[in-house]
């Protein structure tokens, strides 16, 4: 079953993002390199609750 996860950016914190995530299949925590539109660079974004 595929679970909403939300990204938040590690400089200023701030949830940017909402993706989809199996979580039987991937338990570890999603770390993905993005754009945060709040620092105007691309930063790494981890998933939060």
């Amino acid at each position: 079953m595929r679970e909403i996860i939300t990204l938040a950016c590690s400089e200023c914190k701030r949830r940017n993002y909402t993706l989809t995530k199996n979580k039987k299949k991937h338990t570890e925590k999603l770390e993905i390199k993005k754009y945060c539109k709040f620092c105007n660079k691309h930063t790494i974004h981890k998933e939060t609750k």
